[in-house]
């Protein structure tokens, strides 16, 4: 992803985590993806292999997309957190406006396989 594309996405995040549009972290994407509330994801290449084991498998069981994002630092940053694994969107305009920058999708593979 370029660094114009990653700034966007960035900023669409955070403009979500404070419309209420998105939440961060394992666990609250895990409820939101159970409770059919869930648009799509964004997680961090460089999260832990545990951290991603809990909860890429639900998102492809639910065929939630999930998106390769920055790193989890900068994920983090765009939140108002140290880092984080993953983000989920829960507003269908905000995914769209995701969907548009056209990131990566997430490898099916573990996290040495994503490089």
């Amino acid at each position: 992803m370029d660094a114009t594309r990653a700034r966007k996405l960035l900023g669409l995040i955070g403009l979500g985590v404070r419309g209420r549009g998105a939440i961060v972290g394992v666990q609250q994407v895990r409820e939101a993806a159970r409770r059919g509330k869930l648009y799509l994801a964004i997680a961090a290449p460089d999260a832990s292999s545990n951290s991603l084991d809990k909860v890429l498998p639900l998102l492809r069981a639910r065929g939630i997309t999930v998106f390769a994002g920055p790193s989890s630092t900068e994920l983090g940053s765009a939140v108002g957190r140290e880092a984080t694994a993953v983000i989920g969107i829960v507003d269908r305009g905000l995914a769209n406006g995701i969907r548009a920058l056209s990131p990566m999708p997430m490898p099916d593979g573990r996290k040495k396989e994503l490089g």
